[in-house]
């Protein structure tokens, strides 16, 4: 089992920056190659740009607790959450050819 987790190609999980801005303040955000795909899956599906995804969920994180701590982290955790979302999505039941 672990030859799954140990395994994985290298590039899933190197760091990369990308420089953006949040709420008109230009920062810089470092996360995963996976998480950032991620990311750019749940601001597709919301119909936005990625930079504009993220700006949006951090001014949501500043409107409900004042401040944001750990942003990076928020953001992978948002990532479970959609993954598990995607889990809970009915599929299709499988077609098998007739005999």
């Amino acid at each position: 089992m672990c030859q799954i987790f140990a395994g994985q190609d290298p590039s899933r999980y190197e760091y990369i920056t990308r420089r953006l801005r949040l709420n008109g303040q230009s920062t810089s955000i470092r996360l995963e190659r996976a998480f950032w795909g991620i990311v750019d899956q749940m601001a597709e599906k919301d119909g936005v740009s990625t930079p504009a995804f993220v700006s949006k969920l951090h001014a949501e994180v500043l409107e409900q607790h004042g401040e944001v701590t750990n942003f990076t982290s928020l953001l992978r955790c948002a990532c479970t959450i959609h993954l598990g979302e995607l889990e809970q999505v009915p599929q299709p039941e499988p077609r098998f050819a007739a005999e």
